[in-house]
């Protein structure tokens, strides 16, 4: 009850900013009122023998590796004469996009808020043998009341960065409760899981990162095929993609091209920010730069006498991306990346393992720690470099530019470590599998405990 009425007084405080953001035109709220209350749709009732596993993922990026483990669970129960059903939340519209594409939009639903009547509106509607939570999605109520009702709970990709564990053990008392309630803890690396160890966690395996298997990393795939084709880049074309930018990256990759591209004509530029409602205050900035630019949206046009998407307007046109749900294609088409939300010191970076599987040569700027222990790694096998500033970054592709052979090795090592790291999915949902309760019954045998 004091829980809710804390939730309760921060909702009214953040009422005004929730509703400014629906009236502003940009990324409004994620159905609000349907997480307030936990009115969420039903979802189909599963097979009367199959076990249903609830996956939620904050955003995109963990929606993606959701998905995937997903996808994974079901080929594990199917070979083992297991059925299982998969339904995944999420807290953000984009979130809820995708996971309505890879699971279907009766299987997609916005994760309720953490007050009482919410939560155990939407456990009554969902009625889960196991709850998955995606790297550190962590709630008090929800996890009080599924241990309530005896329903197991996994942490995957379990994800506690040193400044995550300060703040927990600023409230350790909660913290323990919290994840005392956690049936088992999927950590990505070994100082994860001794930092959940050491917060209560009782169960912690490592498994690694799901993120290195949530990257494709094949050029041929049709997908990627398809944008260049559609991009018009040739063979010999030397792309230079942004991805995930925030403000002021745009502007740092558009002087970049300024400064290079008169002496490497083969150089094309593609931006992909990671909010598309941005796409007109970076459009304001390709006017003022003088470059021929076109948005993604535009290459779908069918002209009347043409079967195929429209052309570029010019060949050397810089391409804005539009569009939500391709970055992950686009990368495809990169020979030199610069991953976003990195040089500010707020946002601590986007996924760089997906420009790294295709081989790209990779940089980002210094602020990185959502992706802590796999920058570390790229750094450590020295596959892709950091860019502090404007100038590093221009440096940076100018080299790849003048020595393409160096910026060919670079980009196989970061394929190769990525390569070299997969199989996180696979372990994971044996563990999920291992541990999820057969219909029916109140509850899964007792943890093991943890061995550091």
């Amino acid at each position: 009850m004091a829980l809710d009425l804390a939730y309760l007084v921060a909702a009214l405080l953040a009422l005004p900013w929730v509703v400014w953001r629906k009236l502003s035109g940009g990324r409004p709220v994620a159905a609000p009122w349907m997480r307030f209350t936990g009115s969420i749709p039903s979802p189909p009732a599963p097979a009367a023998n199959a076990s249903r596993i609830w996956l939620h993922g904050v955003s995109v990026g963990e929606v993606q590796l959701l998905s995937a483990l997903a996808a994974e669970l079901h080929a594990q129960a199917e070979a083992a004469g297991r059925s299982i059903d998969c339904v995944i939340s999420s807290s953000t519209t984009t979130g809820l996009e995708l996971a309505a594409k890879r699971l279907g939009p009766d299987r997609a639903f916005p994760c309720p808020l953490d007050f009482t009547w919410a939560v155990d509106r939407v456990l009554d509607r969902v009625r889960p043998d196991l709850i998955v939570l995606g790297e550190l999605e962590l709630w008090p109520t929800l996890l009080a009341r599924a241990a309530h009702r005896g329903i197991p709970v996994v942490v995957a990709n379990g994800r506690m960065s040193e400044r995550s564990a300060a703040g927990y053990g600023r409230v350790a008392w909660l913290a323990r409760r919290m994840l005392g309630r956690v049936t088992t803890v999927a950590a990505r690396s070994q100082a994860d899981a001794d930092r959940f160890a050491a917060l209560g966690a009782r169960d912690v395996v490592v498994t690694g990162s799901l993120k290195f298997d949530g990257v494709r990393g094949d050029r041929t795939a049709p997908d990627v095929q398809r944008l260049r084709q559609l991009a018009g880049f040739a063979a010999t074309d030397i792309v230079f993609l942004a991805g995930s930018t925030q403000s002021p990256e745009e502007s740092l990759a558009i002087d970049t091209f300024r400064s290079l591209a008169p002496s490497h004509p083969a150089l094309r530029l593609v931006i992909v920010p990671r909010h598309v409602e941005r796409t007109a205050e970076i459009a304001a900035l390709l006017d003022a730069s003088g470059l021929r630019w076109q948005l993604r949206s535009r290459l779908d046009e069918v002209p009347a006498d043409l079967s195929a998407g429209a052309p570029l307007q010019h060949p050397k046109c810089v391409l804005l991306i539009d569009t939500t749900g391709e970055l992950s294609w686009w990368w495809g088409t990169a020979t030199i990346a610069f991953v976003g939300g990195s040089l500010d010191g707020i946002r601590g970076g986007q996924n760089m393992l997906e420009p790294a599987a295709y081989a790209a040569a990779v940089c980002f700027g210094p602020h990185t720690r959502n992706f802590r222990d796999e920058v570390r790694r790229l750094l450590d096998a020295d596959a892709a470099v950091v860019v502090p500033d404007g100038p590093a970054l221009t440096t940076f592709v100018g080299r790849c530019l003048a020595d393409p052979a160096w910026a060919a090795e670079l980009g196989a090592r970061a394929a190769a470590l990525v390569a070299a790291h997969r199989g996180a999915t696979t372990t994971t949902a044996r563990i999920i599998l291992d541990r999820v309760r057969n219909p029916g019954r109140e509850r899964i045998s007792t943890p093991h405990p943890y061995k550091p």
